[in-house]
């Protein structure tokens, strides 16, 4: 009779045991991550590579970039010229621009590239008339793949 007791008594406990496990949840299901959850968003341009434009003399300019993390722009991709109204022929500028980090690119192979910040000086080879413009090119990258457009950008010029 004992043994009837005991074996009695361990079903019942077993029982418990199974039925307590059987009552607590199960984890949450956090869904399957997909590739594109894990691509970060490219930042919107004004933001990866915002500059500003400053007279260091009179027809000696200073573009400058301070890039956002993680982002460079393209040394190759740099080019400057002027326009003395919207009709007009372009004029050439003369660019001093730095030497860059050699590196290798997943999209043009072996580059020169500029991170965090860069100012490029331009000397202007005529005296700017009231219409007169700069048009400043320039293209980037994000280090995760993301590689934006050429840009090419108007920036009207003051005597």
């Amino acid at each position: 009779m004992c043994t009837k007791k005991l074996t009695y008594l361990i079903l019942v406990v077993s029982l418990a045991a199974v039925s307590a496990y059987g009552q607590t949840a199960p984890p949450p299901f956090r869904g399957i991550t997909t590739l594109e959850q894990l691509q970060p968003s490219p930042l919107p341009l004004e933001q990866a590579f915002p500059f500003y434009v400053s007279e260091v003399s009179p027809g000696k300019m200073r573009v400058t970039w301070n890039l956002a993390d993680g982002h460079y722009l393209y040394r190759h991709a740099f080019n400057f010229i002027m326009k003395q109204n919207e009709g007009s022929e372009v004029l050439d500028v003369n660019a001093l621009i730095p030497s860059g980090l050699k590196k290798t690119d997943q999209f043009f192979g072996q580059i020169e590239a500029y991170y965090e910040r860069v100012s490029v000086d331009l000397n202007l080879t005529t005296v700017p008339s009231p219409e007169a413009f700069l048009i400043i090119e320039y293209q980037g990258c994000a280090d995760w793949g993301f590689c934006y457009p050429p840009q090419k950008t108007l920036f009207k010029l003051t005597p």
